[in-house]
């Protein structure tokens, strides 16, 4: 007789993204399109940052909200980048990546039977959080609006057993992003309804075009809103799990209680290297942003002229191009994909239900393997159509 494990945790599965990607073991020669990481290198400052910071011994632990002159310049950040004013003292807690944040923020707020309402085609990493909770996720179909919430089938959702709205533009798996009038319609909505808003916001210095808009700038919102970022995506610093949680004080000092039991502080070399990039290196993200903006254009380009369908990305570094015109489900194109045309792409349905019909092609990745990739791709659609 074997001993019970958390229920909720047995009907949890490995996310549907690295069970792709861990097929390619079998596939040495594939183009791999599938994981969602910065292919540039950590910027040489960040790095040295943090070797300093381990010579000069600063190894111990800091206040569990992270070193207060790191909290110092990212409340900067958000003043100087998109008018937020948040006090770096009870309002930002520095977090071992955006997805421990994600995870005591959930933790600090939700009970049991509480609802989340989160828009669908959706990163797979949310709802397992939320079930642990015991919370239950009520997903906001965007797949026939352009990937774009639509503030009346929002409002259709909302019940009295809704506790958060969880908001994330630009979006992975979409790179879709929310312009600033969208951005009123669905604030106007959220006004009416006592419910926290959650907006992870890890791809904003991402955006391609107009300038990030987040839902943390409505004064009447601002008391139950939790915004939560990182530098995984904007320093490529994914290894080094360093992320945020900005929130009004009434609710932080309740999440930092989760915080502190489960990680006690961020990585202290980390910090140190999330603050040089904080105060010294915030014209990184345009930088790559030039490359990503090349690479998505080359992308959009090569897919349209194969006759598929696809909206055009406006953030992170994902499209997510429809092939529900192939007469097969999502999984079968990318196994076929995988293994007739040597391109390992994530099918849609690794992102819920709504992402069926869909693939996610991630071009975060040198314009040569994009370019393989896309004649490989190229290759396959027409042996599905000859």
């Amino acid at each position: 007789m074997s001993i019970s494990i958390n229920s909720r945790i047995e009907s949890i599965e490995i996310s549907g993204i690295r069970q792709f990607a861990n097929q390619l073991i079998d596939f040495p020669d594939a183009i791999n399109l599938t994981i969602g990481q910065p292919d540039f290198p950590t910027p040489e400052a960040v790095k040295l940052a943090a070797i300093e910071a381990i010579k000069n011994n600063q190894t111990s632990y800091t206040h569990n909200a992270g070193l207060l002159e790191l909290r110092a310049e990212i409340a900067s950040f958000f003043r100087d980048s998109y008018g937020l004013d948040y006090n770096s003292k009870t309002e930002i807690i520095v977090t071992n990546g955006a997805s421990e944040g994600l995870d005591s923020l959930f933790r600090a707020i939700l009970e049991e039977g509480d609802e989340v309402i989160l828009p669908a085609p959706a990163y797979p990493g949310y709802e397992p959080i939320i079930n642990l909770c015991g919370g239950k996720v009520v997903y906001l179909d965007t797949s026939d609006t352009g990937f774009q919430p639509d503030p009346q089938r929002l409002e259709s959702l909302i019940t009295d057993r809704t506790k958060a709205v969880l908001m994330n533009f630009p979006s992975n798996p979409t790179g879709v992003t929310m312009e600033s009038a969208q951005l009123e319609q669905v604030a106007a909505v959220l006004e009416k309804h006592e419910v926290f808003i959650i907006t992870d916001e890890i791809y904003s210095e991402n955006s391609y075009g107009e300038k990030h808009s987040t839902f943390a700038r409505f004064e009447k919102l601002r008391d139950r809103t939790f915004l939560v970022h990182g530098l995984s995506k904007s320093h490529s610093m994914t290894g080094w799990r360093i992320g945020f949680v900005l929130g009004p004080e009434m609710y932080m000092k309740h999440v930092l209680k989760v915080h502190q039991y489960n990680a006690i502080c961020a990585s202290v070399p980390g910090q140190f290297a999330a603050l040089e990039a904080m105060k010294n290196q915030r014209h990184i993200p345009a930088e790559m942003n030039k490359e990503y903006v090349q690479r998505r254009d080359f992308v959009y380009s090569r897919l349209t002229a194969m006759g598929i369908d696809v909206v055009l990305p406006k953030g992170a570094f994902y499209i997510f191009p429809s092939i529900e015109k192939f007469g097969m489900t999502s999984y079968e194109f990318a196994v076929r994909l995988l293994k007739e045309g040597g391109v390992a792409a994530v099918p849609g349905s690794a992102f819920t239900v709504y992402g069926e019909g869909f693939v996610r092609i991630s071009y975060a990745y040198s314009m040569p393997v994009l370019e393989e990739g896309m004649d490989r791709l190229e290759k396959f659609v027409h042996s599905l159509t000859d």
